[in-house]
């Protein structure tokens, strides 16, 4: 129809969301599960712990039918996080899955699942807010 305004629905989080990482580890520990990386990942992580790609992996990454996850330790932990100071041994280098948290689609579905990570996560809802463009552009990297 012409003239007639299009009601644009945006998320329940358009006016962003704060967050902030405090590198506590927690997102790094806990139930099993998979980080999963790809090939640019494991150059990137073999770097940031002098290894080559072939040592790192053989050490550090577990094959999922034709998928590749990081090894986790007895509980849960990731392998790359030290267990005595509780960081990222790679922060800098680490993989998308870690980068995106927690603008996952699991955890932007509703206020409600926001909440349930925030509860996990001290970072969030602390911080700077995050513009809803950058959300969008973090969700697309991964979906989890």
């Amino acid at each position: 129809m012409a003239g007639a305004s299009r009601q644009t629905s945006e998320p329940w989080y358009a006016d962003g969301l704060r967050f902030r990482c405090t590198q506590c580890g927690d997102c790094c520990t806990g139930a099993e599960g998979y980080v999963w990386v790809n090939q640019q990942e494991v150059e990137e992580l073999a770097a940031a712990r002098g290894m080559t790609p072939a040592v790192f992996e053989r050490r550090f990454v577990k094959r999922v039918g034709i998928r590749r996850s990081l090894k986790e330790r007895k509980g849960g932990d990731c392998v790359l996080l030290d267990a005595d100071t509780r960081k990222c041994t790679v922060y800098d280098a680490r993989p998308r899955q870690c980068r995106t948290w927690p603008f996952w689609d699991s955890n932007l579905r509703s206020p409600e699942a926001w909440a349930e990570a925030a509860e996990a996560c001290p970072g969030c809802n602390k911080g700077n807010l995050v513009p809803l463009e950058q959300i969008v552009e973090q969700a697309a990297k991964i979906r989890l």
